[in-house]
């Protein structure tokens, strides 16, 4: 058992349980459930309705962790509704999708009132009890309105709560919390500190003025109607990351997890090293099974999708008779005055940034290269493609037709492998999308890894340039050399021998980093300070408008970017964790904005590629045999 599981058993295993029952529960009872079960499904589901029990019963019929006497987490938020809800909601679409999930697209809008809680599941009721006594008391008193004024900081962007209304919403978070203590018999804390509510939260430092601007689109004196609300959260998966299945997976093997199309998974990020490529290891949120899926068969979610709503009060207060005049105070932002009734909407920000986009003077396209033999075949792929005297010929349909001419062995392809069929299909779709989109690549740079030069060479027959612009190999762009499994620098092939193989190679070009600089087994400050150092010399020598492309490896997304943005290189101790995530084909895309000569990174001209695994199939299996 994990030390954190451990932990949780002997946090919840000595407490008094109480014997009371609920009309919900003596109905689950009387199916023949046992109550500790029986609460606990009820607690999962927010206790609304005996249908939803025993719909999560039914799907947890194989949870290994049924029986386990761990509780649910709970916390209280105010929550706004109406107009300055649906401001908030478009703030939260449009900051993600110009500037990139931060940590705030987590959670919904919220003032945290008190911070997550455990409560045994037999006495959740009196939780809703508390509530309903609380907001009554405080019904009265609560302010018709919320003052809220905007703050700024370099990781840090939301609305602080004026002293007068913030006095009153703690005074209300203490009641409820001295009460549900005492009722309950557990320990909830009230947030006494100074109250907000996060608009962005994390986020890269260059794109705070882009939030400001979106943030200053928001009314804070919109009318609004304020909600106290109490969610729960599974306590065991906390510090998880959420995925969300595109797509249903049945399993084909024992160790594999059913998801259906809407479902989330629970992962662990510190158990994903020794899982291999494209799968993941998890437990489904809908059944609490255990097991591998394929990843590109899932997104990331935000952590409150699982969450679930139990109660909430609805503090009705007096309508606004006014709007803002000319007396009232202007909402701020670090000192600034800006009156909220001559805010531009969040589409005429965008507008604004869409004819700026019109100046930008370069981009770069940064991908990793398409699927490789090995990746599907393992690393004995050549083996299964050799005659006894030593001729290639094709084993199956997703090996290449044909092998390019080499000078040495042809054993060195082991080191150095092509692209599959589909790496190909792939590469040249990449291309044709980005032909659709109207995107005009000026420079094409690749590692010196043949399935890069593959992939370089079909997303430029998609895009109909491959008689225009020509392929420059450099050996820098190649990854980390100490992920290489033979341990030393592959012997990949010279440009005159890719050129004679009629890839379109600019055989003029003489690369930053000759092959000779490449060091076996380099450390990872070697490989950062070499990424950092080529690209810079690569956005020197191309001038042009249009996009630089770099075909790479899963290591290069982050190696070659993040020196762009003025960012420093990832903790080593969690790089391989994010590169084995990066699919075949992923991208990422930075803009130069000429006015600022600053670097930034938005989402890529295309969509993602993301498809299935296709199995080795034997007719003899299951149709002739039994």
């Amino acid at each position: 058992m994990a030390v954190a599981e451990t932990q949780l058993y002997a946090k919840v295993a000595n407490k008094h349980r109480s014997k009371s029952t609920s009309v919900l529960l003596e109905s689950l009872l009387a199916k023949g459930f046992p109550a500790h079960i029986a609460q606990k499904a009820l607690a999962a589901t927010g206790q609304k309705t005996i249908e939803d029990a025993a719909k999560w019963l039914h799907s947890h019929c194989n949870d290994p962790s049924l029986d386990d006497p761990i509780p649910q987490e709970y916390a209280l938020y105010l929550c706004p509704t109406g107009r300055l809800h649906d401001h908030l909601q478009e703030f939260w679409k449009e900051s993600k999708r110009q500037c990139g999930k931060n940590r705030a697209h987590e959670i919904f809008p919220h003032i945290t009132l008190c911070d997550f809680f455990t409560c045994e599941d037999q006495k959740v009721e009196l939780l809703y009890d508390t509530l309903k006594r609380v907001g009554d008391s405080f019904s009265q008193c609560f302010p018709p309105s919320i003052s809220l004024s905007l703050h700024s900081s370099t990781s840090y962007l939301g609305f602080f709560i004026g002293d007068s209304h913030a006095n009153i919403l703690k005074e209300f978070a203490l009641a409820f919390s001295t009460e549900a203590s005492a009722q309950a018999d557990c320990h909830v804390k009230p947030c006494l500190k100074q109250l907000h509510l996060t608009l962005a939260h994390k986020f890269y430092p260059h794109h705070q003025k882009t939030l400001e601007e979106l943030a200053k689109c928001i009314n804070p004196r919109e009318s609004c109607q304020w909600v106290a609300a109490l969610y729960s959260r599974d306590m065991r998966f906390v510090h998880y990351q959420t995925l969300r299945a595109l797509f249903q997976y049945k399993p084909q093997n024992i160790d594999e997890l059913m998801i259906n199309a809407g479902d989330f998974v629970y992962v662990d990020p510190t158990q994903q090293s020794d899982v291999s490529e494209g799968w993941v290891i998890g437990t489904s949120h809908r059944t609490g099974c255990r097991g591998f899926i394929p990843e590109n068969y899932t997104e990331r979610a935000s952590e409150s999708d699982t969450w679930v709503k139990h109660r909430e009060y609805v503090f009705v207060t007096a309508s606004r008779l006014f709007t803002q005049t000319e007396n009232e105070p202007n909402a701020k932002l670090n000192g600034e005055v800006r009156n909220p009734s001559m805010s531009r909407s969040v589409t005429n920000v965008l507008s604004l940034q869409l004819s700026q986009n019109a100046t930008l003077r370069r981009g770069v396209l940064v991908m990793r290269h398409g699927e490789r033999v090995d990746q599907v075949f393992g690393k004995s792929w050549l083996q299964q493609c050799l005659t006894a005297d030593g001729k290639y010929y094709r084993a199956d349909l997703n090996f290449p037709s044909t092998l390019p001419k080499r000078k040495d062995s042809m054993k060195h392809f082991e080191c150095d492998p092509p692209l599959s069929c589909c790496g190909v299909f792939q590469s040249r779709l990449i291309g044709e999308a980005l032909l659709d989109q109207g995107v005009t690549v000026s420079y094409v740079y690749s590692s010196p890894a043949l399935r890069c030069i593959q992939t370089a060479q079909h997303i430029l027959q998609g895009l109909k340039l491959d008689q225009k612009v020509k392929i420059r190999v450099e050996p820098g762009l190649f990854e980390w050399t100490k992920w290489e499994a033979s341990r030393v620098i592959p012997n990949f092939m010279a440009v005159t021998e890719l050129a004679e193989a009629s890839y379109k190679i600019d055989t003029s070009y003489r690369g930053n980093f000759p092959l000779s600089s490449l060091v076996p087994s380099e450390s990872y400050e070697e490989y950062v300070s070499r990424s950092s150092a080529v690209i810079k010399q690569i956005i020197t020598a191309c001038p042009s408008k249009g996009v630089i492309l770099i075909v790479g490896h899963g290591s290069s997304l982050a190696s070659f970017t993040r020196p762009l943005l003025g960012l420093p290189a990832r903790d080593s101790s969690n790089f391989a964790q994010v590169v084995r995530k990066i699919p075949s084909l992923g991208m990422c895309f930075c803009e130069e904005l000429k006015e600022e000569n600053k670097w930034q990174m938005v989402n890529p001209p295309v969509k993602t590629l993301t498809h299935g695994a296709n199995a080795a199939f034997n007719w003899r299996n299951g149709i002739v045999e039994d």
